[in-house]
């Protein structure tokens, strides 16, 4: 009777080794699937730049190359804008979710990872994070600030205004962040909340207090900004 079941061990013991086997060699074939998918994804043009976007370089990454390198250009200013892209002459991807922008030697200038749809991070020794995002999003982005920058009024839910205030384009030093400032005569409400800086964050306007607390407001069907979450007498930003 032991015979039987010992058979019935063997064969689902190789069973399991075949798997494990195959699962084994596909690994490298899934690896390399994805990253070609990535190098398909990130053919095109991009921006690169510093994590404040103060300065910038726009990159077209090329879909052809010598071996796993690939061919880019860099747009007149690149240099002086960020020196270190100087150095960059081809792309790659590593594993399966880094973008390595590199040097003649295939040495690394600058890795970085999506940590946003569309945004990809990285960091340089003794200098910083650094943002690689498609062209056509970081422009758009820019159009949306400019069109935010200047005088608004906070009102209630009931179109009684409690505060002007004006969004700048004055750099906090704080990320993608900018000065905002209030005009006389406003509510304590606002007053006591003391917004000192403005960003966009994902479709979000964010006022940002000295404290570090954040009021969230988003576009509304008649191009107004309302706080969120809602409520029965919303903090709604109309513009002048």
């Amino acid at each position: 009777m032991a015979a039987p079941r010992f058979a019935a061990m063997r064969v689902a013991l190789c069973a399991c080794l075949a798997s494990l086997v195959a699962a084994l060699a596909a690994a490298p074939q899934a690896s390399a699937e994805g990253a070609r998918s990535l190098a398909g994804e990130m053919v095109g043009q991009w921006e690169l730049s510093t994590a404040e976007r103060n300065k910038t370089c726009v990159i077209t990454l090329r879909g052809d190359g010598p071996g796993g390198a690939m061919k880019l250009e860099l747009e007149k200013g690149c240099a002086e804008a960020l020196p270190f892209t100087r150095d960059i002459v081809a792309w790659s991807i590593k594993g399966l979710d880094i973008v390595r922008l590199q040097d003649a030697g295939g040495q690394s200038v600058i890795d970085v990872t999506e940590v946003e749809s569309g945004i990809f991070e990285g960091m340089r020794p003794n200098e910083g994070v650094y943002l690689l995002q498609n062209l056509a999003a970081a422009r758009a982005l820019t159009k949306s600030m400019d069109q935010m920058i200047g005088d608004w009024s906070m009102v209630r839910g009931n179109e009684r205004a409690i505060c002007g205030l004006t969004l700048t384009n004055t750099e906090t030093g704080a990320p993608d962040s900018y000065a905002v400032f209030l005009k006389p005569r406003c509510d304590p409400l606002i007053t006591g909340f003391g917004p000192v800086a403005w960003r966009l964050d994902r479709g979000e306007l964010q006022l940002i207090s000295a404290k570090g607390e954040v009021w969230r407001f988003e576009a509304d069907d008649n191009a107004q900004w309302r706080r969120v979450p809602d409520s029965v007498d919303p903090f709604i930003l109309v513009r002048q």
